[in-house]
């Protein structure tokens, strides 16, 4: 699929309120909204768009405490690389993890009640598991998302 300039200015706007009406999206694109609608309907249907996320206060609804947590695997057969994302995604205290290239294998972003809660569940989750090697364990002590999108390729009417 090739992008263009409407559908940049699209996706910018979504990425920084993903709520913001038709017609505002319309008006920053420079288009008509049922343009701007099918866009995004495209934009969707090609997997550009993957989804629509909800970012939530962590306090309200108990999160008192986050961390990333560096996780080393012992063996790298594809099998241990799966068995152990699958168990990841059967963790709700897990919000998401990267697979990574280098000394750490998996970081890991928690989300618990308080340090015991965080305690108990990298013993029950992760030390138990006979896939994984070493655990290193990061506080976070605050979290910020960029809401602007890095965009590389450029359209070509622009150049």
């Amino acid at each position: 699929m090739r992008l263009d300039r409407i559908d940049f200015a699209l996706l910018r706007a979504l990425r920084k309120n993903a709520r913001t009406p038709n017609k505002t999206l319309a008006d920053i694109a420079g288009v008509a909204p049922s343009t701007a609608l099918e866009r995004i309907r495209r934009l969707r249907v090609e997997r550009v768009i993957e989804g629509f996320h909800v970012e939530v206060n962590p306090a309200p609804v108990g999160i008192g405490l986050q961390a990333l947590v560096d996780i080393r695997l012992a063996h790298h057969a594809q099998t241990a690389v799966h068995t152990f994302e699958h168990h990841l995604g059967s963790l709700r205290e897990v919000l998401s993890w990267y697979h990574l290239a280098g000394a750490t294998d998996y970081l890991v972003h928690v989300a618990v009640r308080n340090s015991d809660h965080l305690r108990d569940f990298i013993l029950a989750a992760f030390t138990s598991r006979d896939e994984v090697e070493h655990i290193e364990t990061h506080l976070i002590f605050s979290f910020h998302r960029n809401p602007d999108l890095p965009i590389y390729l450029e359209d070509e009417d622009d150049e």
